[in-house]
């Protein structure tokens, strides 16, 4: 007798900015697809959590330190950010108006509800690099994981992001000493290279353990003081 297997419930497709963004349900897992490809679920959220951690560890005893966090997707990074009394001020760059809403109202605020009523979180609606373009704000940290890497971004625009000049916009929101850390699938040594190039110190990249595979990692850098 063949296995069944269940069919992922569709449970609202919008018409972005972006391109088509889907919100499906498989299992007891939200997933979200945008433009066709996966782009990630409720299964996990170790990595969004440990990025997020990297980030506070490598600011040491800085006081009430504020992050900035470049896509909501699930709400896993917004969530762990939000649960750590540390942070001061958490602020979550995302450029899909239906996830944000799925967040607010939909299925998602299940992960979210109690981060969004969090006095010290923020959502913008903006592209991040849009926005590390023209914000006057500055932050402690800031956490990307908005593609699957340096290398394997999920729109062909994202790529300008980790180019020295991205590079260089994503230092001037830091404040001095702030942290860049960037989520990835797979370690870069070029992407090393091209930090230390845009003028990051202290560059490194921890793993992060997944069940098969290349682990995932985080880049790390910091803006010199």
């Amino acid at each position: 007798m063949s296995p069944t297997y269940e069919i992922p419930e569709v449970i609202d497709r919008r018409e972005g900015p972006y391109g088509e963004v889907v919100l499906r349900r498989h299992g007891e897992l939200l997933q979200i697809i945008a433009n066709g490809c996966f782009l990630m679920d409720t299964s996990d959220g170790r990595s969004e959590r440990l990025l997020v951690d990297a980030a506070l560890r490598a600011l040491d005893d800085r006081p009430g330190p504020s992050v900035l966090i470049g896509g909501l997707g699930v709400g896993f990074s917004l969530a762990h950010a939000a649960a750590n009394p540390r942070w001061g001020r958490v602020t979550v760059v995302e450029r899909e108006p239906a996830v944000i809403e799925w967040h607010r109202r939909g299925p998602l605020s299940e992960l979210s509800a109690d981060a969004l009523a969090d006095p010290r979180t923020k959502i913008v609606e903006a592209d991040l690099i849009t926005y590390v373009n023209e914000t006057s704000a500055t932050y402690d940290a800031l956490c990307l994981d908005i593609d699957n890497g340096p290398g394997w971004t999920v729109t062909e625009g994202n790529g300008s992001l980790y180019a020295p000049t991205g590079l260089a916009n994503c230092a001037r929101v830091l404040k001095p000493g702030g942290v860049l850390a960037v989520w990835s699938a797979r370690p870069s040594a070029d992407f090393e290279e091209t930090l230390g190039n845009a003028g990051f110190q202290q560059v490194r990249t921890e793993e992060i353990p997944v069940a098969r595979g290349v682990p995932d990692v985080v880049h790390l850098a910091v803006r010199p003081g």
